[in-house]
C-alpha cells in the first residue's frame, strides 16, 4: 500500500482508510478460522469401551460445532498404565485443560475424576458447558 497517490503527493487519508479496511478484512478471516480448545469431560472408567465410544462421539460433535476437542481420557490409556499412572494422567489431564478455553461436560452422570475436572476448571475460570448424552446443551445446574 502506497501513502502517495497517483499524482505522486503524500495521501495520508486514503493511506489509512485503505489500511484500516485491510486490517478489518484480516481480522474477519482470523475470526473465521478460530477454533477454542474444548476439554471434553466425560466418564471413562466402569465400562470403558462403551465410555470411550462415548467419548470420541462427543469429541466428533465438538468438530462439528467449530471447536477442537480435547479427550485426555482417549488419549492416555493408549500409553499410560491406568492402574499405576492414574494420577500422573489426572495432573497431565489438568495441564491440558488449562489449555482449554472451555469445557464440556457430557451426560447425567458425573464421576469422581469428571467432578475434579470440573472443579479445576471453575477455579481456573474456564467456561463450562453442559450436554446429555444426546449432544443437547442444558443449562448448568
Amino acid at each position: 500500500m502506497d501513502k502517495f497517490n497517483s499524482e505522486g503527493y503524500i495521501d495520508l487519508t486514503a493511506y489509512e482508510a485503505l489500511l484500516k479496511i485491510e486490517q478489518e478484512e484480516r481480522a474477519a478471516r482470523k475470526a473465521a478460522n478460530f477454533r477454542p480448545l474444548v476439554y471434553i469431560c466425560s466418564p471413562y472408567s466402569g465400562n470403558i469401551e462403551f465410555n470411550a465410544n462415548s467419548a470420541r462421539i462427543y469429541s466428533r460433535f465438538a468438530v462439528a460445532k467449530g471447536a477442537i476437542p480435547l479427550a485426555p481420557h482417549l488419549l492416555f490409556p493408549q500409553f499410560m498404565s491406568e492402574e499405576h499412572e492414574r494420577s500422573l494422567a489426572l495432573f497431565m489431564g489438568t495441564v491440558l485443560l488449562g489449555k482449554c478455553k472451555e469445557i464440556w461436560v457430557f451426560g447425567e452422570y458425573v464421576s469422581d475424576g469428571m467432578k475434579r475436572e470440573i472443579a479445576k476448571a471453575e477455579k481456573m475460570g474456564k467456561i463450562i458447558r453442559y450436554f446429555t448424552e444426546e449432544l443437547e446443551e442444558v443449562p448448568c445446574s
